[in-house]
C-alpha cells in the first residue's frame, strides 16, 4: 500500500517570546522567555506528520542565510529527507514573530514569508516525480499562490489526493477547490471561504455544504476546545476534542493537519484520523514551541490507550 506523502509549504524560522500579556498598539511589555526554532505551517505539519510515523517529503524553498540552518539541521536530527529543498539566491529565509500570553496560552503571530513565496514554475518540474509518487499531498496559504495552484493541478492530474488546509486563510477559486480531496479550515477560515459563522453543529453543515457545492470531496474544520466537524459521505458529527491544560496553543492547527495526514495515509479513515490528529495536538500544546511540541508516534499510542473510553 502506498502510504507516501508530500507536505508541500512553508519554512519560516519562529521567534517566539512570552509575556505576562500581549501587548496593545504602542506598548512595550517585558517578556520572560524567548527562545528561536523551526516553524511554518508546512514545515510544522511535516515534522508532526513524520513524528508520528509518517513517510514524508518535505518541499519548500529557502534563502542562503544563517536562518536556513535551522531548517537543514532540524531535518537532519529528526532523520527528514532533505533532498527536496529550493533555495533563492536573493530573498532571505521566511520568519514569524510570535508573542504568547503566559497567562492565557493566547498567541499573536506575524509571518514574513521570505523565499517560500517565491516558488517558480522550475522548481516545482523538479518535484512531480515526488508528487507522483505520493498518496496525499498536503498544502497551506503560506507559499505563493500560483506555486499552491501548480502543485494542486499537477497532484489531481495524477490521481494524487489533495488536502488543503486553509491557513492563513485567503480567497480561492471555485475551479481549484473543485480539486481539493479534503479541505481542514478552522472555524474562522470556514467562515471567510463560506460566509457562514460556524458557531453550531448546524452551521458547520451549512458551511460544509458550500464546500461541497464548489466541488470539495470531503469537510473537516477545527474548533479549537470544540473538537472537530467532519462531513464525509453523508455522516455529519463532532469529534470531541481532549480536555487538557494547554500552555503554549502556537501550531496546534499544525500538529492536527499532521497527525490527520499520516493517519489517512495508512489507511485510517477520516474519524479515526481526526482522533488520531486531535491527540497529537493534545500533546503538543502542554509544551512550547511549535516544531519541538510535536510528539512521537509512541507517545501518541499511549496517550490514547489511555483515553480509549
Amino acid at each position: 500500500m502506498n502510504s507516501k506523502i508530500t507536505v508541500f509549504g512553508s519554512f519560516v524560522v519562529d521567534l517566539m517570546g512570552r509575556s505576562p500579556h500581549l501587548p496593545v498598539p504602542g506598548e512595550t511589555v517585558k517578556g520572560s522567555i524567548f527562545k528561536m526554532g523551526a516553524g511554518g505551517k508546512g514545515f510544522n505539519q511535516a515534522v508532526a506528520a513524520h513524528k508520528a510515523g509518517a513517510d514524508v517529503t518535505m518541499i519548500t524553498k529557502l534563502g542562503r542565510d544563517t536562518f536556513a540552518n535551522v531548517a537543514l539541521d532540524t531535518m537532519k536530527e529528526l532523520g527528514m529527507d532533505t533532498g527536496h529543498l529550493f533555495y533563492n539566491e536573493t530573498e532571505g529565509t521566511g520568519i514569524a514573530l510570535i508573542i504568547v500570553d503566559e497567562n492565557t496560552s493566547q498567541n499573536e503571530i506575524v509571518v514574513v514569508s521570505g523565499s517560500c513565496n517565491t516558488i517558480t514554475k522550475e522548481d516545482i518540474k523538479t518535484v512531480e516525480d515526488v508528487i507522483k509518487a505520493s498518496k496525499y499531498v498536503l498544502l497551506q496559504f503560506e507559499v505563493n499562490a500560483d506555486a499552491n495552484e501548480r502543485v494542486i493541478n499537477f497532484a489531481h492530474e495524477n490521481g494524487v489526493k489533495v488536502v488543503l488546509n486553509t491557513a492563513p486563510v485567503q480567497p480561492i477559486e471555485d475551479s481549484l477547490l473543485a480539486k481539493v480531496d479534503i479541505v481542514t479550515p478552522n472555524e474562522v477560515e470556514a467562515e471567510a471561504l463560506t460566509g457562514i459563522c460556524v458557531d453550531s453543529l448546524e452551521a458547520a453543515k451549512k458551511a460544509a455544504k458550500v464546500f461541497f457545492d464548489k466541488g470539495v470531496k470531503e469537510v473537516v474544520i477545527t474548533l479549537g476546545s470544540r473538537g472537530v466537524f467532519i462531513s464525509s459521505n453523508g455522516r455529519e458529527e463532532i469529534v470531541p476534542s481532549f480536555k487538557v491544560d494547554a500552555i503554549d496553543t502556537t501550531g496546534a492547527g499544525d500538529a492536527f493537519n499532521g497527525g490527520f495526514l499520516a493517519a489517512l495515509a495508512e489507511g485510517k479513515d477520516v474519524w479515526e484520523a481526526a482522533r488520531f490528529a486531535s491527540a497529537l495536538a493534545a500533546l503538543s500544546v502542554q509544551r512550547l514551541g511549535t516544531t519541538p511540541a510535536m510528539p512521537t508516534r509512541e507517545e501518541i499510542d499511549q496517550f490514547l490507550k489511555e483515553h480509549s473510553a
